[in-house]
């Protein structure tokens, strides 16, 4: 996959409204979910017990926590974009989240961004950032998230 490349605020500015490039495909492994757990200590039986999910689960198998989906979005961000032109950015936070369909272990899923707004702020740019999170053969996507980053001249 190529990278989407921009360059400074021009490049931003022409991009404001325009779906980029999506990333690299990628599947979900259950050990993908256990390392989430583990690291957060987040054990829900909804993601690592396969027993009760098996009997219990509307699913009918693990699902990636909600976080662990959200935090996928900047390490894939990266894998897809590639902005030049400024000193620094920084990952100034999120606007809204939604988790519109679960991810589920074995489930293959990218990351789309969409470049939706840019506003000048004091020392640099601000930039918001759509990002959705398909689900290859799915309708709904696992993720929409609004980022927002800050980059500085």
């Amino acid at each position: 996959m190529e990278k989407t490349q921009i360059e400074g605020l021009a490049g931003l500015q022409a991009l404001v409204g325009k779906e980029l490039a999506p990333g690299d495909w990628h599947t979900l492994r259950f050990e993908d979910i256990e390392r989430f757990a583990d690291a957060t200590g987040d054990h829900q039986w909804i993601h690592v017990d396969r027993e009760r999910i098996a009997r219990e689960s509307p699913f009918g198998a693990p699902i990636a926590h909600g976080y662990y989906t959200l935090s996928r979005v900047a390490g894939l961000f990266l894998d897809a974009v590639e902005i030049t032109g400024f000193s620094g950015v920084l990952n100034y936070g999120l606007n809204k989240v939604r988790y519109p369909a679960p991810l589920k272990e074995g489930a293959t899923y990218r990351l789309v961004p969409m470049l939706a707004e840019v506003n000048e702020v004091k020392g640099g740019v601000e930039a918001i950032f759509k990002n959705t999170m398909e689900i290859q053969g799915e309708s709904k996507p696992a993720l929409v998230a609004e980022c927002v980053f800050r980059f500085f001249a």
